[in-house]
């Protein structure tokens, strides 16, 4: 290894950051797992190819990999392809900003025929073993081999029967395996890879050329983003939310993104992989649960949410897994938050010393009367209304539009003036072009925390997901809500507010949050904030 290699990879969880570093060489996410590890908070140990690897991932070789790989081999105690112990690892990306969910992620590298009898023996749970097995097919068939997620799905379909994937037993999991390994063959037309360290290779090769995909484009251009920043690569010891017990992944702000309310806001899975939660595919629920059932863990996670505000000094939007009781922080950043949001989060972080007048104000700037009022339904003549359905609230406000399906008839409606709500069936980040034209987003599937989701919030859209109550007939053109049949074109309403959904049009108001905006006049030294 070269010494202008050396200074691109780094070891997270052996030492401190050296000088050099920085966020521009190691991507955000490598760079603030650093720090966290520094903090004393627990995170699993991982290695980082650099940003300048993305300009010519072929220089990535084994040859590179392999001495880091060596030291977390070290830190687990475990090894990398290994049939007796074997060493899982994730594959992510992390460019110098935050772009969520626009590049891809790989679980469970490093499983295959020969390792899963292994991972059976070295944790005592079989289903964990195959469940993760069939993971590592299905994400790696998506990202590296190109096939469409639907025929994994189909699979998955088929061995559940419109149950909950979360209650299949361990044979269930091996059948559903052994499908998706044929589901592979047949659609790529070579079998699924048996050699770890050619996942590996493969995996890492596939996150940096995610950098260059449609959506990832969309985003820096929508963002004015170089593309020549790139992204870096993250390797890290896989931990499993899905191990039964009191095991699950959630992601979760420290604060409100969307009203600036100062307590956390988690959606959690017990018995998931973090995928899970953030891909759209998937509804997950708020703490409340993981707070009931595990209160030891609640108790250290608004601990450790502490102790990452005081040190970034602003909102943070973190990941995290729990495998049978034990807490693993696998992420954080600043968060993205609504205007409102924006406004109160400055403000409270100033009054409990956290940051200055300097930084409030430079957070504040442009947060105005018109940027922070708030739209609420107003009943007809104090009638009150009575909603179709609800779903979780991702994104405060309100908006009425005509229901669409896809980019296309967003583009087509949105040329003709009219307000569009794009409905889909998961919160998923290829939308992203559809999304930045919509006025509003309604999915069957999704939770609060997903990708699209915080994207949607970014782009001040009114956002609600898992809506379980609707059904979508694209091939009929109209959806399903609670019974209610409605075309293409039929107008909806989201309220954001209360997460209620409304048929047809209804009456809105604007709400000026008086208090607020005497506290940004305060700050800035004048009556209205500009």
């Amino acid at each position: 290894m070269s010494g202008e290699d050396l200074a691109r990879v780094h070891v997270i969880g052996a030492e401190a950051l050296p000088e050099g570093m920085t966020p521009a060489v190691l991507g955000f996410k490598a760079y603030n797992l650093a720090r966290m590890a520094a903090l004393g908070l627990n995170v699993p140990p991982a290695f980082v190819l650099g940003t300048g690897f993305c300009a010519d991932p072929g220089a990535v070789t084994p040859e590179l990999w392999r001495a880091p790989l060596a030291r977390l081999e070290a830190m687990s105690g475990l090894a990398f392809g290994d049939p007796r112990r074997p060493l899982l690892l994730s594959v992510r990306s992390g460019a110098p900003v935050s772009m969520p969910g626009m590049m891809e992620t790989l679980l469970n590298i490093g499983l295959n025929d020969a390792t899963v009898p292994g991972l059976v023996r070295l944790t005592g749970h079989p289903r964990l073993a195959w469940d993760a097995y069939r993971r590592l097919i299905a994400g790696y068939g998506e990202v590296v081999a190109g096939i469409d997620a639907r025929h994994f799905e189909a699979d998955l379909e088929a061995v559940r029967q419109g149950g909950d994937e979360r209650e299949l037993d361990f044979a269930s999991l091996r059948a559903l395996a052994r499908r998706h390994l044929d589901t592979f063959a047949r659609e790529a037309g070579r079998p699924f890879p048996q050699s770890a360290e050619q996942q590996l290779g493969e995996a890492i090769a596939a996150v940096f050329q995610s950098w260059s995909s449609g959506k990832a484009q969309a985003y820096r251009h929508m963002h004015g983003l170089a593309d020549s920043m790139g992204t870096a690569v993250t390797v890290q010891r896989m931990v499993f939310g899905n191990a039964g017990g009191l095991s699950g992944a959630g992601v979760g702000f420290t604060r409100n993104p969307s009203t600036g309310e100062p307590k956390p806001w988690v959606d959690f899975l017990f018995n998931a992989q973090g995928e899970d939660v953030v891909s759209g595919r998937r509804s997950a629920q708020g703490h409340e649960e993981l707070s009931a059932v595990a209160p030891g863990v609640w108790n250290e996670l608004v601990q450790a949410t502490a102790v990452l505000e005081r040190h970034f000094a602003d909102m943070q939007d973190f990941e995290f897994t729990v495998q049978e009781g034990v807490l693993f922080l696998l992420q954080t950043r600043n968060g993205k938050r609504t205007p409102l949001a924006a406004a109160r989060i400055a403000l409270d972080l100033l009054a409990e010393g956290l940051i200055d007048k300097k930084t409030a104000r430079a957070r504040t700037k442009g947060l105005d009367e018109r940027a922070l009022t708030q739209h609420v339904i107003a009943a007809e003549d104090g009638a009150a209304l009575a909603p179709v359905a609800v779903a979780a609230s991702a994104a405060s406000g309100v908006v009425c539009g005509e229901i669409a399906f896809d980019e296309a008839r967003v583009r087509e409606r949105k040329a003709a003036h009219v307000s569009v709500i794009l409905v889909r069936r998961d919160a998923e980040t290829r939308d992203i072009a559809a999304l930045e034209l919509a006025d509003g987003l309604l999915t069957r599937h999704g939770a609060r925390t997903s990708h699209a989701a915080v994207v949607a919030r970014q782009l001040g859209k009114v956002c609600l997901v898992g809506c379980e109550t609707m059904s979508i007939d694209e091939a009929r053109g109209e959806i399903d809500i609670a019974g209610q049949v409605l075309p293409q074109g039929a107008l909806l309403t989201l309220d954001g507010n209360t997460g209620q959904i409304y048929a047809g049009a209804a009456r809105i108001t604007a709400q000026v949050p008086a208090e607020l905006l005497a506290r940004l006049g305060a700050l800035h030294g004048r009556k209205h904030p500009a």
